[in-house]
This record gives structure tokens, sequence and C-alpha cells, in this order.
């Protein structure tokens, strides 16, 4: 039974981000799944929309801190006003990034944001004054994180307050899984509904072929930059959630082969143009990634005594498996598990 407690923070932990992840990997199938878009930027917009909340919902550095912490401003704003702010903001990158961008086609446009996106993530690293370089942006508040401390948040009821008594910060994490659950569910409610619309089934026709949508009076650069955008509001955020969740964040969190390439296998193994899919696909995923941890630090402690430089290298094999992963995703089942519906209107049985 000692086991138990243990076992239900990591579940509630695991959630937490594959939630996080399935909300980048819609707003990934937003691109792709209804586009086409090859978009290597994910990291990119994911790092934008976590800063950026960062900044609205902290308090700028003061006393002593303020020599050694820098960022360019802190609104101490609610944590809903960060959320918005980081969906905004990033939408506004990709409409920027979008217009010059979207000229290009599949491995162009692929590498073209892929560059975007380490552009991002140098500024955020090298520029000092704006989230604090390359030192972390700490000290970021939880949303409704009061509820847990003693005494309670002072606007509660004080009937509320006397009925949560018994909770512990511990226990926070089912509140934030709570609210991600909530994010999730209305991010996947704004998309499912978007792609039955007209507006979705006519991103699915500039996908599918540009010049017959064209013909058919369909404003194809405007539907892609929709598109693009949407996804990257998306994305947004999913980094503001990741920035309240982990509390600490720099720059590294944002890698290109752990915040996009990733993502890209959530979405292709869980079924690109489904939306039930790219959330399945999150979950497995970083089951299987959270699993491989566990496999190589058992190879770590079993082979440091014995060869010590592939002891050290052992990390690696977590990249290798889920490589060998998506080679398998691509020969044998390259629809994904749950497959594109061809007819998504409501209208039509």
């Amino acid at each position: 039974m000692a086991l138990i407690p243990g076992a239900v923070d990591y579940l509630v932990s695991f959630s937490i981000m594959a939630s996080i992840y399935a909300i980048l990997s819609l707003g990934l199938n937003s691109q792709w799944g209804y586009n086409g878009h090859l978009d290597f930027g994910v990291a990119g917009f994911f790092a934008v929309g976590a800063f950026t909340s960062a900044l609205f919902i902290t308090a700028p550095p003061s006393g002593l801190m303020a020599q050694y912490a820098h960022q360019a401003f802190g609104l101490q704003a609610p944590f809903l006003v960060g959320l918005v702010a980081a969906g905004v903001i990033s939408g506004i990158v990709g409409l920027l990034v979008a217009l010059p961008v979207l000229r290009l086609r599949t491995d162009f446009l692929a590498i073209a944001t892929l560059g975007i996106a380490e552009i991002i993530r140098l500024i955020f690293q090298n520029e000092r004054w704006l989230a604090n370089g390359p030192q972390p942006l700490s000290g970021i508040p939880q949303p409704l994180s009061c509820v847990f401390e003693h005494p309670a948040c002072s606007w509660l009821p004080a009937s509320v307050a006397s009925l949560l008594s018994p909770l512990q910060p511990r226990d926070y994490g089912f509140l934030f899984l709570a609210l991600t659950v909530i994010v999730l569910a209305v991010v996947y409610l704004v998309l499912e509904t978007a792609v039955r619309s007209p507006w979705g089934r006519a991103l699915r026709a500039v996908r599918d072929d540009e010049a017959s949508a064209a013909m058919n009076g369909k404003n194809v650069t405007s539907l892609r930059v929709q598109s693009f955008v949407l996804g990257a509001v998306v994305m947004g955020v999913g980094g503001a959630l990741y920035a309240s969740y982990m509390v600490t964040i720099d720059y590294s969190h944002f890698e290109p082969l752990f915040a996009t390439f990733l993502v890209w296998v959530m979405l292709m193994l869980g079924g690109s143009g489904n939306n039930r899919g790219a959330v399945l696909g999150a979950f497995v995923i970083w089951g299987v990634w959270s699993g491989t941890g566990y496999l190589t630090d058992v190879l770590q402690t079993s082979l440091s005594g014995v060869l010590p430089q592939i002891a050290s290298r052992t990390a690696f094999l977590r990249w290798m498996l889920v490589g060998i992963l998506l080679a398998l995703i691509v020969l044998y089942r390259p629809e994904g598990i749950l497959k594109e519906q061809k007819v998504v209107s409501r209208f039509l049985k």
C-alpha cells in the first residue's frame, strides 16, 4: 500500500504532460492534418506561448533578485490572461511566419520552419533582458495554488475554505490535471467543430488539390495562412500550461528533437487528420517515452561499472526506439491508429 501514493502521483504527472502534448499534437494536426503544412517549427510556437504566459503572470524581479534575474516585464496577471495572451502572441508570430514562409512547399517549408523555431529558441537564450537569457525564468505562479495553502485564498468563502482545509500542497497536481483536461477538451471541441464546418472542409480541399479548390472559388492563400495561425495559437496555449506546470523554464526546454519531432511521432501514430487520433497518439508516445526513461536508467546503472563509455550514451536509446517506432508506423500503418474520416459533415450519414 505504501507504493500507491507514489504511483498515483506519477499517474497524475504523466497525465498532465500527456495532455499538454496532446494539445500540441492537436495544433500540429490543424496544420498538417487539415491543410498539409509540413511544419517543423512546433518548438518555436511552444516556446513563445510558454514565455509569453510566464512574463504576463509573474512579478518583475525586485530587490536583490533584480541584479540576477531580468525580464522584459511582469504584469502579475491572472493565469487566464496569461493563457489567452500566449495564444494571441503565438498566433501573431504564426501570422508573421506564415506570410513569407507558406510560399514554400514540402521539404523547403519544413527546413524554413525548423530554422525559425531555432531562431526563436536562440533569441530566448541570448537576449537576457527578455526572459533572463540562458538562466532559468523561475517563480512562475501556478493557477489556484492558494487553494491548497494555509490559510487558503482570501477570496474563498469561509465555508469552502473550511471544506478544503484537509488538502495539502502535494494534492495540487489533481487540480492542475483537471484544469489541463478542461483546456484540452475545449481545444478538441473547437477543432472538431471547425473541421466539420464548411471552413474545415475547404481546408481539406486545399490540402488535397489546391488547383481544384481555387477553381471552385476558394481563396487558397488565405485558407493556408488561417490554418497555420490556428495551429500556432493552439501550440501557444499548450506552452502556457507547460510553463505554469514546470514553474521554472529556460530555452533548453524547447529543443527541436524534444518539442517538435516527438509531437510529429505522436500525430503520425495516432492518425493524421483525426483529432481523436492526435490525442490518442500523444498519450501512447508519452507512455513509450516515459517507459524508455526507466529502461535507460536501468541500463546505465547496470553498465556503469562494466562499460562506462556505453553507459554514458544509453540516453540516446530513447531516441533510437522512438525513431524505430516512427519507421514502423510509416511502413506498416501510415494512416495511424485511427484513420482520417473522409465524411465529416454532420448533415451526411
